[in-house]
């Protein structure tokens, strides 16, 4: 029930005065009905002669008449109903995309190196957009035909208590069967999380532009087509399996419902031959039983999609509970403006899951008006060290200092602005070249034309036709596609918008043409004097 409640509060939050209208809709939606099907019971009988003292006050016309504007109302509150759906719906939509882009951004770097993690995120990302707005249905559903029945059970108590024993008893075996199917499901869907993304993986090789060329090139899409298709195959054949079992308990409820069915429509025809109720009152009678069985399986329904929502909106809850390990200290220290020296001392560390360090023991100095230079093999750990100081990770042993200060005393986000980073595998943004450079931490006009004039980029600025206004990128229209070296100028120059003290460059010129390295050197040199500057390259 926890889940559940958590749910609606989501709901609620999203959008009060849509939920508050959702309810009054529901509530009317579930009276209506029972209204329209005694008027026409009055109806009829006043059409077929059998006079009662409520169908004796009015003509036939004038019961038509309430029984035409009863339609027209509740059709007008069906269509109210729906637009407040809709609206409610895209509420909740963009409501849950902002808690999970939230809770993505706010966790550790240390996430995305499980597995785990990612089949949490997956579930979150399938359930979140519409569960929580089901909860809010079948709640809806669970009162409304509970209101519902409460009048059919006061219609029906005037023929025999039977009917509505009857009428509840073949309802219960529909019941089980679907709260068996929803646990199933359930289960069927969290143990096969992999396949589910195994999926996502081959469908977005053979869909991205990043994969595009070494598709062709290398004839791959045969291959990947075939994963896909074998691993759809087994979700498919098992999802199958558990559809025909369930399918066959379903009939097997069918039958009980028409026996039912049989058996009270029997009972009230007798009644009618042995003139004990008339012809007005058989068919509100039967239509009575009818809608009953309806009310009873919505009822059942909601219940059971409670049940099955409340199972998967865990999942949800499941990915907003975690949290990140690296935090702001109790009592943090302000970061230097004027920062001198960087420290690594005798840093040992290791990513999640791996059976070895990626570093042990390092320690290396960097200061002020030096380009200190870290030259190693691949998987070395050299861009390990880029993440340890930006404080994406925290090593296993030993500190990254700054001014002799343990990072871990300093809030990370206050830290990360005083370090301009290039990463070795730099974001390419499909926005305009200006805000390429300006989510470095600066959107002044005069800071990003002074990066995109250090970097070099300001070349590729003069290129494009509307210059640093142009949208980057083939993915939109109106975009302009750059080399590979030209976009690693626009990310150093992302690097250098904020002119921040300390300055990483993890393989700055692993793209560079010749004049653009001579270019690279010659900003390098003249930015010394004022920063530290730590450039990571690869042994040649």
């Amino acid at each position: 029930m926890k889940n559940l409640w958590k749910a609606l509060l989501m709901v609620r939050q999203c959008d009060p005065w849509s939920f508050r209208r959702r309810i009054f809709y529901e509530l009317l939606q579930s009276l209506l009905p029972l209204l329209s099907l005694y008027i026409l019971k009055l109806l009829i009988d006043s059409v077929s002669g059998q006079w009662s003292v409520v169908s004796g006050q009015f003509s036939p016309l004038v019961l038509l008449l309430v029984l035409c504007l009863v339609f027209l109302f509740n059709r007008i509150v069906s269509a109210l109903s729906s637009i407040n759906n809709d609206v409610l719906g895209q509420r909740l939509v963009d409501h849950v995309s902002d808690l999970l882009q939230r809770q993505s951004a706010r966790l550790d770097m240390q996430y995305y190196d499980t597995p785990d993690y990612h089949d949490t995120l997956h579930r979150a990302q399938q359930e979140a957009s519409f569960r929580p707005l089901q909860i809010l249905t079948n709640l809806m559903a669970v009162g409304g035909s509970m209101v519902s029945i409460v009048g059919v059970v006061a219609m029906l108590l005037t023929a025999s208590w039977w009917v509505i024993a009857v009428m509840v008893a073949a309802a219960v075996p529909g019941f089980v069967v679907r709260l068996y199917k929803a646990r199933r499901i359930y289960r069927f869907r969290r143990e096969n999380t992999q396949l589910y993304r195994r999926t996502s993986y081959y469908s977005a090789i053979l869909t991205a532009r990043d994969f595009a060329k070494e598709l062709r090139t290398f004839s791959l899409a045969p291959i990947f087509r075939g994963r896909f298709v074998e691993v759809r195959k087994q979700l498919v054949a098992r999802l199958l399996s558990i559809s025909r079992r369930l399918g066959m308990l379903d009939i097997v409820c069918a039958f009980i419902e028409a026996a039912a069915m049989f058996a009270i429509v029997w009972l009230l025809l007798r009644e009618a031959f042995a003139g004990a109720i008339t012809i007005g009152t058989f068919v509100m009678l039967f239509e009575a039983f009818r809608r009953g069985q309806g009310y009873l399986q919505n009822l059942v329904a909601g219940i059971a999609g409670l049940y099955d929502n409340r199972l998967f909106i865990g999942n949800l809850f499941e990915f907003m509970v975690l949290e990140p390990t690296i935090t702001d200290p109790e009592e943090p220290v302000e970061v230097p403006k004027d920062i001198a020296e960087v420290e690594f001392r005798d840093i040992t560390f290791r990513y999640p899951d791996m059976e070895r360090d990626v570093l042990k023991s390092y320690s290396f100095r960097a200061r002020r008006g030096e380009i200190t230079r870290i030259d190693g093999h691949n998987g070395f750990g050299k861009s390990t060290l880029v993440k340890l100081l930006l404080r994406l990770y925290d090593p296993d042993a030993g500190a990254v200092l700054v001014n002799g200060v343990d990072i871990r005393r300093f809030r990370p986000q206050e830290l990360r602005e005083r370090i301009g980073v290039l990463f070795q595998d730099f974001a390419r943004y499909y926005c305009t070249l200006g805000e390429n450079v300006s989510f470095g931490g600066s959107d002044r006009d005069s800071d990003v034309r002074r990066a995109l004039m250090l970097s070099g980029a300001d070349g590729v600025a003069e290129g494009l036709p509307q210059g640093k206004d142009t949208l980057l990128g083939r993915l939109f229209d109106g975009g302009r596609e750059l080399s590979m070296g030209q976009w690693q100028r626009v990310a150093l120059a992302r690097a250098l918008v904020t002119d921040a003290p300390v300055l990483v460059l993890d393989e700055p010129s692993a793209w560079l043409d010749h004049d653009a390295r001579k270019h690279l050197d010659e900003t390098l040199q003249k930015l010394k004097e004022d920063k530290i500057i730590i450039i990571i390259t690869h042994t040649q």
